[in-house]
């Protein structure tokens, strides 16, 4: 079986269907490049949520985002759930498939967040056997996000650039890089975000994440709910100098404003965007 790598399509300029934004769009059919959904909303389920599904996947082009492939788990890979995001694929015609390097749950209990691993080879050996087992099912390559993470393993000999980088050759698997992840986690352990920029694997990088996050005293959170930071812009920036320019997909998924202000947020990726093209070849 051949798996479709090197698949790293052009979309341009996203956000993330949420149900908030439903009659926005179903009323408008606004100008924007394409919508990324959270797979496990649209599965066990019907009634509105597909229907809205069917309706923009006819309009838009569409990529699938999920929390629950447990890669990162000692649990076996569950074939039923990559048996409905196959389903869930077909219906809206889904560009990519995308989820985190994570585990979220073990011994059959799901834990309902993302939680970290070890950087070892160890771990790097057995997630890359279980994203082999995935991207042969689905038939397709798998895209994998570095999550924001909120401890560390006392051992762990790889960065996680390193590890991501390295998972990303040894398996063909593409990677979706979160600048704002980048940036919340140098900030709560301490590494510099550029030297992760540096140091990954671009040629693996399928597309961007973008988000806003919550200062606290002792640490940053990952939380979706306002506007991208001016320091995540900036590495951005960087971020679109290095890569050549990547599909970009500003995520907003608490305290969730108008579509119009959701949108600005993805016009100012693009500006950001179009301004590095121009000077690539000013």
């Amino acid at each position: 079986m051949t798996l479709q790598d090197g698949a790293r399509p052009d979309l341009g300029f996203g956000i993330g269907l949420r149900t908030a934004h439903f009659p926005h769009i179903l009323e408008h059919w606004p100008e924007l490049d394409w919508f990324e959904i959270l797979s496990e909303n649209f599965m066990h389920t019907g009634g509105r949520p597909v229907r809205v599904l069917d309706q923009v996947a006819e309009r838009y082009p569409v990529v699938m985002h999920g929390v629950s492939m447990n890669i990162g788990s000692t649990d076996p890979i569950d074939m039923a759930y990559l048996a409905e995001l196959a389903v869930l694929r077909k219906r809206c015609g889904a560009r990519m498939i995308s989820d985190h390097l994570c585990w979220t749950g073990v011994d059959g209990t799901q834990l309902h967040d993302l939680l970290p691993l070890p950087y070892t080879e160890e771990a790097l050996a057995h997630i890359a056997g279980r994203v082999a087992i995935v991207q042969d099912t689905l038939g397709e390559r798998l895209v994998l996000e570095n999550p924001s993470t909120y401890l560390e393993f006392t051992y762990s000999p790889m960065t996680e650039w390193e590890f991501l980088s390295a998972l990303a050759k040894s398996t063909g698997c593409g990677l979706l890089l979160d600048v704002n992840n980048i940036y919340v986690s140098a900030q709560n352990h301490g590494f510099d975000p550029h030297a992760y920029l540096n140091g990954i694997s671009w040629d693996h990088v399928a597309y961007f994440h973008l988000a806003g996050h919550s200062v606290y005293e002792t640490h940053l959170l990952d939380t979706h709910d306002t506007h991208v930071c001016e320091d995540v812009w900036d590495l951005y920036a960087e971020a679109l100098r290095l890569s050549g320019g990547r599909s970009t997909l500003v995520e907003w998924d608490a305290n969730i404003p108008e579509f119009e202000e959701v949108r600005a947020e993805t016009w100012k990726a693009r500006a950001l965007s179009e301004q590095h093209q121009s000077q690539v070849h000013a």
